[in-house]
């Protein structure tokens, strides 16, 4: 039941774009790109939890100087139940800072829904199935970065901790690509996100776009495509990209094995 209301609710309502809400660093995705990219060894401690919050579309509400809306961790009006307040650790550094960024707590990502134009009253929604929506986010938003960090990976040497510096949603903003699959006669991403990463000091721009992926699935609380990649407003970007589809024409369509890398690795780091 949960996972067809949280995808009616991303796919069907047009009043509520969950890119807006309460602050949710990325919205769901199973990557169905860079599956041959190479993986980043980069590891990043995770580090104390902070009451961060996480960068958002601009409206009103917003602070101007740093793209956050006010924490609202009491329960709405006419609310039918108690909801959590506890906030998980992310996996993703958070830049200008030693921190991760923070999960959105079940009463914040209500309290963002309703903001939005949601009215619960319309969904049929019980108090576990909060929880459930807030377990599929924050896994579906690890997933999303772990893409981002396989992009990374090509410039481990620059930087072996990329971090995140923002974002922003505009899901009736199509990219070129997903123009141009549309032409080829595939559907149009639901929604499209715009990630800033610090590269060690350099701001790096990658687009995400968001497809249906039909049946959600249980186990992983994956139901969509997530296609990752940088930005083409840099030379640098544009080659990596070039880079990449070179890596996965060899080793995809060709066949063909890729190198191996001969390393010595003593049995104490094993343990």
């Amino acid at each position: 039941m949960i996972y067809s209301v949280f995808k009616n609710i991303l796919l069907n309502n047009s009043s509520f774009n969950i890119c807006s809400c309460v602050c949710v660093l990325m919205q769901m995705g199973a990557s169905v790109s860079n599956l041959n990219e190479p993986k980043s060894t980069s590891g990043c401690p995770m580090q104390k939890k902070s009451s961060s919050g996480c960068p958002m579309k601009a409206d009103d509400s917003l602070n101007p100087a740093n793209m956050m809306p006010p924490e609202n961790q009491q329960p709405a009006p006419d609310q039918p139940f108690p909801l959590s307040t506890e906030r998980e650790l992310s996996s993703i550094p958070k830049a200008g800072s030693n921190e991760n960024w923070m999960y959105p707590s079940a009463q914040m990502f209500w309290n963002a829904m309703l903001r939005k134009g949601w009215r619960w009253k319309e969904s049929d929604i019980q108090p576990d199935d909060m929880d459930s929506i807030i377990r599929i986010h924050n896994s579906n938003n690890e997933q999303a970065w772990r893409e981002i960090l396989r992009w990374e990976a090509l410039h481990f040497k620059e930087c072996d901790c990329p971090k995140l510096k923002s974002f922003k949603g505009d899901a009736t903003k199509y990219t070129p690509r997903a123009r141009i699959r549309r032409a080829l006669g595939y559907e149009l991403p639901f929604d499209r996100h715009d990630w800033i990463i610090d590269r060690c000091g350099k701001e790096v721009h990658y687009v995400i776009d968001y497809y249906d992926g039909g049946k959600v699935n249980p186990e992983t609380g994956q139901f969509s495509l997530m296609d990752v990649r940088p930005a083409m407003d840099s030379w640098q970007n544009i080659f990596d990209r070039i880079i990449v589809a070179y890596m996965r024409f060899k080793y995809d369509t060709l066949g063909m094995q890729p190198p191996r890398v001969k390393c010595s690795v003593s049995q104490e780091m094993l343990k």
